[in-house]
């Protein structure tokens, strides 16, 4: 089967984009982090990395933002894998590493875009749920769009959004998008629990929710690397796997 994914390629338009944003806001179920539900922020270098205040988001626009916050929307970045959020912050051997356990201290609504859209009664170019996930494993291009669902997602009441970290593949070992005869393994209900667990789900809070008292810093420690190992395969030369997949529209 050949064709675009039609609901990715919308989002790429202005023009089309506001319909799949709403799309995204109704389909997607919510989940709430409680209080008593820890997750993890880190810092490289820190000025004063004992004051939980540097675990909070920017005061300020960064001058190199990432995949969801911008000058219109402070993001707190974490997850509840740690050994992702050492990954996402491309921490060194070298590099001075603290790390926050943070709780919520109320229940915060999250949109949770890591679920996977069964029900779904369409094909793979008609795919909701294939144009998120391919939006995520993306890389800085993708960035523009993925902004634009966080501001629609804050807009729309949420405290934040779960979304599936652009390292997911290395740290499950899983490959995305696998197919059975053409139809993607997302779409099949018995593949659904297999397909769930290639997805390492990252936390995006929106704001500064240190400040504004909705999340806490239950503890903050210095983290030091103990063991690095890597399980690599041989490809061809001249092909980036990654990048080639995440950039592809076809199913």
């Amino acid at each position: 089967m050949v064709g675009e994914v039609e609901p990715l390629k919308a989002l790429e338009s202005e023009e089309t984009r506001k319909a799949v944003l709403e799309r995204i806001l109704k389909g997607y179920p919510v989940k709430i982090l409680r209080p008593g539900e820890s997750f993890y922020r880190l810092r490289v270098g820190p000025a004063a990395p004992e004051n939980g205040a540097e675990y909070d988001s920017p005061p300020k626009p960064s001058d190199d933002p990432g995949r969801l916050d911008s000058v219109d929307l402070r993001v707190m970045y974490g997850s509840q894998d740690l050994q992702v959020c050492i990954h996402e912050c491309r921490v060194t051997a070298d590099d001075d590493v603290f790390v926050a356990t943070l709780a919520p201290k109320q229940d915060l609504k999250l949109l949770d875009l890591t679920e996977l859209l069964t029900e779904e009664q369409v094909t793979e170019f008609e795919s909701l749920d294939m144009a998120v996930h391919m939006l995520f494993l993306a890389g800085k291009h993708s960035y523009p769009i993925a902004r634009e669902i966080a501001l629609a997602a804050q807009r729309g009441g949420f405290d934040g959004v779960l979304y599936p970290s652009y390292f997911s593949m290395l740290r499950s070992g899983g490959i995305p998008f696998e197919t059975l005869t053409g139809i993607s393994h997302r779409r099949i209900p018995k593949f659904a629990g297999r397909e769930r667990a290639k997805i390492i789900p990252n936390i995006a809070i929106f704001g500064r929710p240190i400040s504004e008292k909705k999340v806490e810093v239950t503890s903050i420690n210095r983290l030091m690397l103990a063991r690095v190992e890597y399980e690599v395969r041989f490809g061809p030369v001249g092909y980036q796997w990654i990048e080639d997949e995440s950039k592809a529209m076809e199913a």
